[in-house]
């Protein structure tokens, strides 16, 4: 996730992934749907956006299609891999099938509909009986904003300090007591305070390359100490703060 809007050659990501093919496997995160809504025109640019390199592209209608055509959750190898984080009640399946309606969703003929309805904090926890909007909004916001949620799944989106940096009542979402993805390996990023994060069924991969930290990768082995942590050093793109 967040493939675009992080470094100064947002395009030449975009393309080398395409080059790639299957051999790259992405997933979108909250900075890949905010440049499928202001190319669109639905959201202004944000003053660190270093999205142009893409907006005025020769090939910029490519660009955007394979983008909206990106999942936002994939369980492969044993690793259920998502942007942000998961609701407490959501199991590995249900995850898998509710990013799944958002990706119809984007790759499908309502997509600009579906855009222009995206953003907004509410609703602020998951119902069973949520349709339409409301509840592709939610699985956006868990997916690809989530850092701290109650025990009972109502997400907060102020706090973006560490995992201690949580209001009251709120944890880190992989702290939830009952976690119904407790007991399968799950990888994130996202949450560039937090950093590198191993533990037997979690693994944190934003160590904040963005702001001249390193990009991290993993190579898995078949148990946690068989685990190999890859970095590169990298200089700062933006600096930290609003």
């Amino acid at each position: 996730g967040d493939l675009v809007n992080r470094g100064p050659d947002s395009a030449g990501v975009l393309r080398r992934l395409m080059k790639l093919e299957d051999a790259a496997r992405c997933l979108l995160g909250n900075h890949d749907l905010h440049l499928l809504a202001a190319a669109q025109g639905l959201r202004p640019p944000g003053r660190k956006d270093t999205l142009q390199t893409i907006l005025q592209a020769d090939d910029r209608d490519t660009l955007i299609d394979w983008v909206r055509r990106q999942p936002l959750a994939r369980h492969e190898n044993g690793v259920l891999m998502f942007h942000a984080g998961v609701l407490p009640g959501w199991t590995p399946p249900q995850v898998m099938t509710l990013a799944a309606e958002v990706q119809q969703m984007l790759s499908g003929p309502d997509w600009l509909d579906f855009l222009q309805n995206m953003y907004g904090n509410l609703p602020l926890g998951w119902r069973d009986g949520l349709r339409g909007h409301d509840r592709l909004r939610v699985i956006v916001n868990a997916l690809t904003r989530l850092r701290f949620c109650t025990p009972q799944g109502e997400m907060e989106f102020a706090s973006t300090e560490g995992a201690e940096g949580g209001p009251p009542g709120y944890l880190p979402w992989f702290d939830v007591p009952g976690r119904a993805t407790a007991d399968t390996l799950v990888a994130f990023g996202h949450w560039s305070t937090l950093g590198w994060q191993n533990r037997p069924n979690l693994l944190s991969l934003d160590t904040g390359c963005v702001w001249g930290g390193c990009l991290s990768a993993v190579r898995l082995g078949k148990r946690p100490e068989e685990r190999e942590l890859i970095q590169v050093k990298c200089p700062p793109a933006q600096k930290p703060g609003r």
